[in-house]
Parts: structure tokens; sequence; C-alpha cells
């Protein structure tokens, strides 16, 4: 017979022990540029996950979190496979969340299906990425899903003649295909297919042939940072804009640069899922949060894509009540819908991507004289356009 002393011994062992186990930190990885020319998306990813983090009481579901943080420095699909292997193997993280390229997400696919680690991607936007692991969710945006809807405008306008002009990898490919689907759909003619390098900064060359070519306006898709700059820069200089040739984006004025364009960017016209003028105070108290960890980050569709991303990680913790278990982490991420800085989304539960209202943007001064991307019209709830495509 168990003496009572060994009773009370093991039970409070084993108290100490659960005690022990939902203390436990739940560790999410997140992969991003830290380094190079596009080190900026790795300082608002992690401006978006911290904020989010503290406005929950630095802890996610009653769990401690820690952040575990990689540089992907570009695109590298071979060092970004390799930061991914050491996060699940050696820093044994939980959840994964990031990563900025394509061919890098890519990449992560096999580690995350073969660990069974659900991974949010925060920005990479090629259609098929979701399809490459059962783990993979993403609170982006696709190119399919912000170009279908400017294509259909730009119909709806009359346009007839468009060049398409992009950065030649897979998210440039997914936008000039997007484009040309659904404009020449639409009855309008794309009369030419620019592809440019992804790091080129001398945009000149393109810029003339856009203008030689008869077009009324171009389609653009360039990578954030640098490229942006560049690219208006030359429209401007080369005298598209006087030529009466229309500028039609998704992300090239992005707020991370919209300030550094100045006067030149005043009047181009975008589409996209996020603007940091965003009338709704779910937007009011993401900026707001978003400052306080970090009163130099701006507010942009990195930043909104992190934040997100933090929230489903969030409810796949509190599914699982912190406890590792991959499966029932994205059954109860693909039922969510949410009220999001950007407006009302939900995850698709079939692709695993978000849908999103997508908007018309128009760049305007805005308050103290500073350049807004102004939302002119709501085209309503999209999905990915491309998948199967």
């Amino acid at each position: 017979m168990r003496k009572p002393f060994q009773t009370m011994w093991a039970v409070g062992w084993m108290a100490l022990g659960l005690a022990s186990a939902s203390a436990q930190t739940v560790k999410v990885g997140i992969i991003a540029p830290f380094s190079g020319p596009f080190a900026h998306y790795g300082t608002l990813f992690k401006a978006g996950a911290e904020a989010y983090l503290a406005s929950q009481g630095g802890k996610l579901a009653g769990q401690s979190i820690e952040l575990i943080y990689r540089d992907e420095g570009g695109p590298n699909p071979a060092n970004t496979k390799t930061l991914a292997q050491e996060l699940v193997v050696k820093d044994k993280v939980d959840y994964l969340g990031g990563i900025v390229f394509s061919p890098n997400a890519f990449a992560v696919a096999p580690v995350i299906q073969e660990s069974k680690t659900p991974m949010v991607v925060f920005n990479a936007a090629t259609s098929d990425i979701t399809t490459k692991s059962d783990y993979y969710l993403r609170t982006s945006y696709t190119l399919w899903q912000v170009t279908v809807p400017i294509a259909q405008h730009a119909a709806k306008k009359g346009l007839k003649k468009v060049v398409t002009a992009v950065s030649d990898y897979a998210p440039g490919i997914d936008a000039e295909n997007a484009f040309k689907a659904e404009f020449t759909k639409q009855g309008g003619q794309v009369v030419e297919s620019i592809r440019m390098p992804v790091r080129t900064t001398d945009f000149a060359p393109f810029a003339q042939r856009i203008k030689a070519s008869g077009a009324q306006a171009v389609y653009v898709f360039l990578p954030g940072g640098p490229p942006n700059l560049g690219f208006v820069k030359a429209f401007n200089e080369n005298g598209l804009r006087q030529a009466g040739i229309e500028f039609l984006g998704t992300a090239e004025t992005d707020e991370f640069d919209l300030q550094k364009f100045g006067d030149s960017a005043l009047g181009l016209t975008t589409a996209f899922h996020y603007s940091a003028a965003h009338d709704s105070p779910a937007n009011k108290a993401f900026v707001a949060a978003v400052a306080k960890v970090n009163k130099d980050a701006v507010t942009n569709y990195a930043t909104v894509g992190a934040w997100d991303g933090m929230y489903v990680i969030h409810k796949m913790i509190e599914a699982t009540a912190g406890k590792r278990d991959g499966d029932k982490a994205m059954a109860a991420a693909k039922a969510l819908k949410w009220e999001s800085p950007r407006g009302p989304v939900a995850i698709d539960p079939t692709t695993r991507h978000i849908t999103q209202n997508v908007y018309l943007r128009t760049v305007e001064k805005g308050p103290g004289g500073l350049l807004i991307n102004k939302e002119t019209q709501s085209f309503g709830a999209h999905g990915d356009h491309g998948l199967g495509k």
C-alpha cells in the first residue's frame, strides 16, 4: 500500500511537471532580409510582429513567446532552406513566419512538410507557394489577386493598348500573366511584354521602349525598395507622363518609399490590399501599436502582413493550447475570419491564402503635405485568381 507521503510526493512532482509544461515557451522563427538592399523588409516584419505581441500583453493565448530572427538576405533559396532547417531542428521552433522572396519560399516547402511546422508567409506573392506544402498559409497577397482588379479597371476606363513591364522573376511573371489574361479577356491588347532584370537600377531604356510602343498605359511590377524609385524616376524623366501614358501598378508607391518620390509620384494609380491611410479603427490601432515599439517604422503591406501573420499564429497557439500539433493548428487557421487593419479578411480553407478587399489608390497630398495612397474605390473581396493558371 502506497504511503500518504509517497502519494503526496508523486502528485506534487506531477503538478510541477504540468505547470512546467503549461509554462513552456512557444518559439516562432521569422525569416526575413536583415541585411542588403532589401533589409527594410526585416525591420518592418520585426516591427509588425513585435507590435502585435506587445498589443497582447507579451503573451499569446497565455503562452510565453520567443521570436527568433534569421537573415535570408535576398533571393537565395539554398541559404533560406538551411535557415529553416536550423530553426526547426536546432532551435526547435513551433511556427515559422516571414519570407520575402518567392524562390526562397519554394525552397522551404519540403522542410515544413516533413516536420509538420506551420509557416505563415508575410510577403512572398507567387500564387502557387501554398500548393507546395500543406503547412503553408499566407497573410500577404498574390499578384493575381491585386492585378486582376486593375486590369478590369483599365478596360472600364476605355484603355485599349497597354504595355506590361515587370521584374523578371516568379512574382513578376505572375503579374504579367495576370494582367495579360484579364485585360485581353476584357477586350484590351497588351502590345508589348517587357521583363526587366531584378537587380537593375537603370530603367531609362525600358521607359523609352514603353514610350515608343504606342500604348496608352503601362502596367508595372517591381520588388519593393530601390527599383520603385528608379522606375518612377525614369517614367517621369523620359516623358511618359507628358505623353499621356498612364501608370498602373500594385505596390510600387509603397509607404516605405513614398515620401522619397516627392511630387513625381502625385497621381500615380495602383491597386492594392492596404494603404496606411485606410480609415478604420483597426488600422488606427495598428498604426499606434507599431509606433509604440518602433517610432521609425512605417506601416505598409510588409508590416501589416507580419501583424496579421502573428494573429494567425496566435489563433493556432490558442487552438493547440500551446502544444506542438501542426495538423490541429492548420485546421484552426483555415476557419479564421477577422477585422484586419486592411479591412475584413479570411483564410480560404482550400488555398490557405488570405481573402481581402482590393482598393484603387491614387497618390495625393495628405495632412501636413505628406504623400498618401488615397483609397478612391474598393473593388470588394478578392481571393487568389492565379491558382491553376
